[in-house]
């Protein structure tokens, strides 16, 4: 039996208000192809569907047509769990028409699908955390957990342990929900487990929201499934094994969601798969639809050099200028008007000069606003930002008048 293990398609996200959707509508078109020449007989997708729990019309559309098209209605298995960034009722919405087309979906720890049979495969067991099928004459045993936060896991505690259950670490009960549903493998079955969460020791990027608090909520590498023969895991975007003990893999983002993800391939784990053998794991990798670039430049003439060699090209662009002055908007205007998407200019200010020693009461509010603005941008606060700060600085104003 031969699956692909990937994640974090985070579709509807943006970077910092730049909309990566046609990058994302190309990279899920390119996805359906690999499936179908791979030959893939199951398709995980390890949670954080969505960018947010409410995620836009496009979005939401881009899914259901993608995973609609994967299962190829019966043909062949999409199983799919929520992640931190899903919630998981809209996710599950479709539920009743993907469960005609072979697709499962599964948004809270402990959900659970329906008995049913495709062309080319059968859901045979369906229990709460645990699905068997049959593809290809062989047996596939899925233990599932969907994101766990904190409140979702103590509501399973509740229900089936008593309170010094629920008095122990996260990860342990994480640990004990793993090892009960574990009774559900076969020897003679091929095992599998899937979640979406944070194992101690990954290494995390920019662009994920931070579900560990502190480390209250990792997950020890002993807590994992121990009898899984491969582990489909989500929530990081860096590709990465998370155990050396066991075949424990996060698949990572298919995208560059920020700056320090541009310095590593995105790409999926194509899995074949028997009974009671080793897994041979490959690594496939994808398209970089658009890069991510970081330019440094030493002054606005060398920055403009570099929009005017690039100009052709389609990517993402942060600069950081070393000047002595705050950068002209005019030159600004001439960065932006030669390169399409630049998400950022930072000017580092280089400049020595002893500033005149001024007392802060003399300066008016909106000066010293004005300064801070241009140490930290390099560029002076105009039109609507003045414009809101000086509404709240109006309505502290009323506010002192009624005080007094």
């Amino acid at each position: 039996m031969r699956f692909i293990h990937t994640s974090d398609w985070h579709l509807g996200k943006n970077l910092e208000g730049h909309s990566r959707l046609e990058e994302q509508e190309k990279f899920c078109e390119d996805f359906i192809e690999t499936v179908r020449e791979n030959n893939i007989d199951l398709v995980i997708i390890a949670g954080d569907i969505y960018d947010t729990s409410n995620p836009q019309a496009k979005a939401e559309k881009l899914f259901y047509k993608t995973v609609s098209r994967l299962a190829e209605n019966g043909k062949r298995c999409v199983l799919i769990i929520s992640g931190n960034h899903d919630n998981p009722e809209r996710l599950a919405a479709i539920t009743p028409l993907a469960h005609e087309q072979g697709i499962i979906i599964l948004g809270y720890p402990l959900s659970s699908t329906e008995k049913a049979k495709y062309d080319s495969f059968e859901i045979s067991e369906a229990k709460d955390g645990f699905i068997k099928l049959k593809i290809k004459n062989e047996e596939v045993g899925i233990i599932t957990l969907p994101y766990p936060s904190e409140k979702r896991l103590n509501e399973v505690i509740g229900s089936i342990e008593d309170d010094n259950e629920r008095q122990k670490s996260y990860s342990e009960k994480v640990g004990n929900i793993f090892r009960s549903l574990e009774d559900n493998f076969d020897e003679g079955s091929i095992n599998l487990a899937v979640s979406h969460l944070f194992v101690a020791g990954g290494e995390s990027t920019d662009s994920e929201r931070n579900i560990q608090l502190g480390g209250s909520l990792l997950v020890e590498k002993k807590d994992l499934p121990s009898k899984a023969q491969y582990i489909a895991l989500g929530h990081l975007h860096k590709p990465q094994k998370a155990s050396t003990r066991l075949n424990a893999y996060y698949s990572g983002s298919p995208l560059q969601y920020s700056k320090d993800e541009r310095v590593y391939t995105k790409g999926a784990y194509i899995v074949d798969i028997k009974a009671g053998e080793k897994p041979s794991i490959n690594e496939i990798y994808f398209k970089n639809y658009k890069p991510i670039e970081v330019f440094k430049c030493n002054g606005i003439e060398e920055a403009l050099s570099i929009c005017e060699e690039n100009k052709e090209r389609n990517i993402w662009s942060y600069f950081e200028i070393k000047t002595e002055e705050v950068i002209a908007q005019s030159d600004i205007r001439k960065m932006k008007d030669l390169l399409d998407d630049i998400i950022e200019i930072k000017p580092i200010i280089t400049s020595n000069y002893e500033q005149e020693q001024v007392d802060i009461k003399e300066k008016s509010m909106v000066e010293l606003f004005k300064e801070f603005y241009i140490h930290s941008r390099g560029v002076e606060p105009k039109g609507e930002l003045m414009d809101l700060f000086l509404d709240i600085i109006n309505e502290e104003g009323e506010i002192e008048d009624e005080a007094n």
